[in-house]
């Protein structure tokens, strides 16, 4: 297990994000971890000039469904970068591993169907424990690297 908070970077080697569209989609599936992710992306994106304006949320009811959503946005044409926020943690079924595995490949499969970056930020966990670490927790925020990177991404 990662023991540094992962979400430190230096600010000054981030491109300029003043003029910059993003899509967020949240999961409201485990929201008290998405909520906190979803906090981290925003005020990432804002405090690296992104105007609220131009920060657009769309809320799924699961993290399956952050595929539907995010298609949605890319069609729409309107972004320079989609962030899927979700957290899936593990169960006593294999429901788990099903979910993982499609969200990852349809969030896969958009990144080659679209020219509009779609940055995967879902955590797929073992434990609460280990999600709330990566929500904010002594781990970090998911959602200010999922941030830098859509940054980074969108300005390829």
């Amino acid at each position: 297990m990662a023991s540094t908070n992962l979400s430190a970077y230096d600010k000054s080697a981030i491109p300029n994000a003043k003029h910059l569209r993003f899509g967020i989609v949240v999961s409201e599936w485990n929201s008290s971890i998405t909520e906190n992710i979803y906090n981290g992306a925003k005020e990432t994106l804002k405090e690296n000039g992104v105007f609220e304006s131009n920060i657009t949320r769309l809320n799924v009811p699961g993290s399956f469904e952050l595929i539907y959503g995010c298609k949605h946005l890319l069609k729409k044409d309107d972004f320079d970068a989609i962030i899927a926020i979700g957290c899936v943690i593990q169960g006593e079924t294999k429901h788990f591993d099903f979910v993982c595995e499609a969200v990852s490949q349809g969030i896969k499969d958009l990144n080659t169907q679209y020219d509009i970056p779609t940055v995967f930020c879902v955590l797929t966990d073992n434990t609460l424990q280990q999600s709330i670490d990566r929500s904010g927790g002594e781990l970090g925020n998911k959602g200010i690297e999922c941030a830098i990177a859509a940054i980074k991404m969108a300005t390829l």
